[in-house]
């Protein structure tokens, strides 16, 4: 993916001259110039016989000055960046030997300045078109935050991958503007990398950035109204070794002019540590902390990863990985297979934590006439006015990934509630919803017609699931078939091979353990709603389940 050519070295031809200037603001108070301003260049792995550096173009910064503030850094390569630190490290992404004019702007109390300007020559050979294609599309692609995975943002050391410090939830932060952002990289007619991000007037600040943003009042962590409009430059370059080849594509960006991907942590570099046709996974340092890290999960999918992105299946015939039927369950005979299916009884601890009105009994699931039908019935049953009928599988047959298919007519009373369902494993042990939870199909009466797709994982429990839904004509009337496709790159949900919700999946999600099954059909609850006060009788009738791996 990436040439470097280890050929010359680098000779830094310093040449610097200092002016300050002092623009009065007596609105600041003591107004006080930086002062003693100076300026280092070090070319990475110069050495006598490399000269002009080992090909990556990269050049440490180092400037201090008395009473400064922050430090702006012009590359004279159509980049800049500011620090509050002074020390920056800079990769010049022009091939060859090239001499380049760098600015550095010290500021100090109300906005007073002193400049140094540096000339360094340095040699660059750095080539990732993989990365650029991706990132672009050739042509012009846009981005956004995938709020719908876990660990969308994160922070954690700078030299672990995985962040254990903190991980954002899907959708944790859902009523910020951090998700109204686009991200679009383009190209130029010459093929130069343009990037503009459309903000809609608000950027959500991280607390120890806010005086990069120009003295920007408030506490942070929180949007603030901010212009990021116009065009900026993006040049890649190779990035520092910190992570083993196989965690990173050891390229990462630089964006113009202060520019940033949509958390404004006073950075413009941003190592790219995985990157495919929709999803991209960036980091940068924390602003003022060589320590510490901030991770972002990017997608091309406008909902944040929860599908209908550019790539997205949905709408589309389910093309499945999967062929090898590894278990199934025909129902037939006269009784559930007792190697594969357990019987559970009661109401649970209030209808299971949803208010549900039925009471679960085994005489409610029957095979028979090779289907099997669980019966919801209005009858008093141990102090409930509905009994009805719930079975798994769990310890018995349970999956890691593949398809699952359970072809099913469904009850259509208002009041009514089935479900086709799978938990994690671990269920016993971590409890819901850290185990996880997977519906594959969800419907009630009240709702005729309409199937859903969800899944449930801690940030996402009850009410917050990631759910989606498609109609589905005469589905009390007539058998549909209702499908998993599970992969640890993506969880696919379709009704007659016509995949109706997409999520991306990731390793920070429990979907990456066996689960087992679950049949049940409950009557009102959270959400099953008002139960018809004429209701009698309804039945989901389950035709067959297949697995394949």
């Amino acid at each position: 993916m990436k040439n470097f050519k280890y050929i010359l070295g680098l000779m830094i031809i310093l040449g610097s001259f200092l002016q300050s200037c002092q623009d009065d603001d007596h609105d600041f108070g003591e107004v006080v110039a930086p002062s003693n301003l100076s300026l280092e260049a070090t070319i990475v792995n110069a050495d006598a016989d490399n000269p002009y550096g080992d090909g990556s173009g990269q050049v440490q910064f180092m400037a201090s000055a008395d009473n400064a503030i922050n430090y702006k850094f012009a590359f004279g390569d159509n980049t800049s960046t500011n620090v509050s630190n002074g020390n920056v490290m800079h990769s010049f992404t022009s091939t060859g030997v090239n001499e380049y004019i760098v600015t550095v702007i010290a500021t100090g109390t109300g906005g007073t300045s002193s400049s140094m300007t540096t000339s360094v020559t340095v040699f660059s050979e750095f080539d990732d078109p993989e990365t650029k294609s991706l990132l672009t599309g050739d042509d012009s692609k846009t981005w956004y935050v995938a709020a719908a995975l876990p660990s969308h943002l994160a922070l954690g050391p700078i030299d672990v991958k995985t962040s254990d410090w903190y991980n954002a939830a899907p959708f944790e932060k859902k009523d910020e503007c951090i998700y109204d952002d686009s991200m679009t990289f383009s190209l130029d007619e010459n093929g130069n990398i343009l990037y503009e991000l459309d903000n809609n007037g608000a950027t959500f600040f991280n607390t120890n950035s806010l005086n990069a943003a120009g003295g920007t009042n408030g506490t942070g962590d929180q949007c603030f109204d901010y212009d990021t409009s116009g065009v900026k430059n993006v040049s890649l370059s190779a990035a520092p070794t910190i992570y083993p080849e196989d965690e990173t594509t050891g390229t990462q960006m630089m964006i113009s002019d202060g520019g940033f991907l949509s958390y404004y942590l006073g950075t413009s570099t941003y190592e790219i540590l995985e990157i495919t046709e929709d999803y991209m996974q960036v980091r940068t340092q924390s602003g003022g902390n060589a320590a510490e890290a901030w991770y972002l999960k990017l997608t091309t999918d406008p909902e944040g990863g929860a599908g209908g992105g550019n790539n997205s299946a949905e709408g589309k015939e389910l093309e499945t990985e999967f062929e090898n039927l590894v278990w199934e369950e025909e129902f037939d005979g006269n009784a559930l297979d007792a190697d594969s299916w357990n019987i559970e009884t009661g109401n649970g601890d209030n209808g299971w934590g949803n208010n549900e009105k039925q009471y679960y009994t085994a005489d409610n699931a029957v095979v028979s006439d090779g289907s099997l039908k669980i019966n919801a019935i209005a009858e008093s049953t141990n102090g409930f006015d509905y009994s009805s009928a719930r079975i798994t599988t769990m310890g018995k047959q349970e999956f890691k990934y593949g398809r699952v298919e359970v072809r099913a007519k469904l009850p259509g009373a208002a009041g009514t509630w089935p479900a086709i369902w799978m938990l994690g494993s671990n269920f016993a042990e971590v409890n819901w919803p850290a185990s996880g939870e997977i519906d594959i199909m969800e419907h009630v009466g009240n709702d005729l017609g309409h199937v859903l797709g969800t899944l449930h994982m801690p940030g996402n429990s009850g009410g917050d699931g990631i759910s989606k839904g498609t109609e589905v004509e005469n589905v009390d009337s007539e058998f549909h078939t209702y499908t998993l496709e599970w992969t640890a790159d993506h969880i696919l949900f379709a009704v007659d091979d016509i995949v109706f919700h997409e999520y991306k999946n990731s390793a920070d999600t429990p979907f990456n353990q066996p689960f087992f099954l679950i049949l049940n059909v409950a009557m009102g609850g959270n959400l099953g709603g008002d139960i018809d006060p004429n209701f009698s009788e309804d039945t989901m009738e389950v035709d067959y389940v297949k697995v394949y791996q």
